[in-house]
């Protein structure tokens, strides 16, 4: 996620007056080229289903403020070369394939850490509430994933870390897709202190569900951020999931941009979504 407008990424069904997600300009080249990325990347991004609109490299930072390249794709998902790489091609697969190839392990417990260390990268206490409310929320389903959660600094051997970056500009949140099983490891919050509780467990409940293998439920038309703009053919989550409706649903935490009043409570489709998959 990134930016007033602040948009988001990714689907609970499918991964305003303020946003948190960077918008998409489907104007963009295609290729990549003047951010250079290769049309390699580009290809393997597009066989995976990710818009290859505006992709760029950028500098990923870390909870400890170490920063490590990645490349930015849909304004809020992260990849590394090597998982680019290791992208499977989704072109000719039918919906059972992606939801199976592209999510966490079943039965999986998902050790989560909120970072508490310095330098900004910590959570502050209204954070650390939220992501409180956020795993409760994912765990009060009795999915087959299921989320422990503890806070200190120590998140190197850990599945997944939440921490909040200093130095993104605007409001939101960042993460990535599965991969192997695995959940993406980084979810970043940013500039979201002067917002409620409920407003940072949104952020974080969505970002999650990027880190799990959803995508943006109005992917189509990025409507929650008052735009007409379809982020791509969406093999990855954005297929609708049975019980569903494949058109914009306001009510669901996985829109593409947030508003100062959210709940962070998941809509209904949400839990029909999470319950499905997992």
């Amino acid at each position: 996620m990134k930016k007033m407008k602040f948009s988001r990424i990714a689907l609970l069904l499918v991964g305003a007056s303020f946003f948190a997600c960077q918008s998409e300009d489907n104007n963009q080249p295609e290729a990549g080229a003047d951010n250079g990325v290769s049309a390699e990347i580009i290809s393997k991004l597009a066989d995976f289903d990710v818009n290859t609109n505006n992709v760029k490299k950028v500098d990923f930072v870390l909870p400890n403020g170490d920063v490590t390249p990645m490349y930015q794709a849909e304004g809020d998902l992260h990849f590394t070369e090597d998982k680019i790489n290791d992208l499977p091609n989704l072109q000719d697969l039918s919906e059972r394939n992606y939801y199976t190839n592209n999510l966490v392990a079943q039965n999986t417990v998902i050790d989560i850490i909120g970072f508490t260390g310095g330098g900004g990268f910590g959570l502050s206490n209204k954070a650390q509430t939220a992501l409180r409310w956020a795993v409760n929320n994912y765990n009060r389903l009795n999915l087959t994933i299921r989320f422990n959660l503890t806070f200190g600094t120590d998140y190197q051997s850990r599945d997944m870390v939440v921490y909040n970056n200093p130095n993104q500009n605007g409001s939101g949140g960042s993460a990535g897709f599965p991969t192997n099983g695995n959940p993406f490891k980084f979810v970043q919050i940013f500039g979201l202190e002067g917002f409620s509780t409920n407003v940072n467990e949104h952020v974080i409940t969505h970002e999650i569900g990027h880190s799990v293998g959803f995508r943006h439920t109005d992917y189509q038309t990025r409507q929650s951020c008052g735009q007409n703009t379809n982020e791509g053919t969406a093999g990855v989550g954005a297929n609708p999931v049975p019980g569903t409706p494949a058109g914009y649903d306001p009510t669901s935490v996985m829109i593409a941009c947030f508003n100062a009043n959210d709940d962070g409570e998941f809509g209904p489709n949400d839990i029909t979504a999470l319950r499905f998959l997992y």
